[in-house]
């Protein structure tokens, strides 16, 4: 299997992999984002370690059951061969209605095929009220017009 734009990545390149990968996860579906990993992927994901399809997919789903109205913005940090690092922020609510702004930053590590071989997430929550809410769209792909994390000043 196959996911253009393969490595190693140039700017355009990197800049439509980011883009893809936050339009994945936007879908806030296990079963469209956990293809776009290898099989023997490797993440950690704050102090979570996976490996595999099946850790990555319940992952997700356990995710997207507890951030609520789940929002995302990614921005292209730094590439280098078959490398992409990325900083990212997320809104959500919990099922008591709390908001959070999750600040993060990713390094990628791509297979041949342009699947994702190694995720090493490293982020934070923050509370937020309502009010502060910056992404504003229907849930799903954000629209190209919206601004992305710089234009926002974060």
């Amino acid at each position: 299997m196959s996911r253009p734009p393969l490595p190693p990545f140039t700017q355009e390149t990197a800049v439509e992999k980011v883009r893809m990968a936050e339009n994945a996860w936007n879908s806030r579906e296990a079963d469209i984002v956990t293809p776009a990993y290898t099989d023997d992927t490797k993440w950690r994901n704050r102090a979570e370690f996976l490996s595999g399809h099946a850790d990555i997919h319940a992952f997700l789903t356990r995710k997207w059951k507890k951030e609520l109205d789940y929002r995302l913005i990614k921005e292209l940090w730094a590439f280098s061969g078959n490398r992409i690092a990325v900083r990212y922020a997320y809104e959500w609510h919990d099922d008591s209605g709390r908001w959070f702004r999750s600040y993060g930053n990713e390094n990628w590590e791509f297979a041949a095929d342009g699947r994702m071989s190694h995720r090493h997430a490293s982020l934070n929550d923050l509370p937020i009220f309502e009010d502060q809410r910056l992404f504003h769209w229907p849930l799903g792909k954000r629209p190209d017009d919206h601004p992305g994390l710089s234009d926002l000043g974060l």
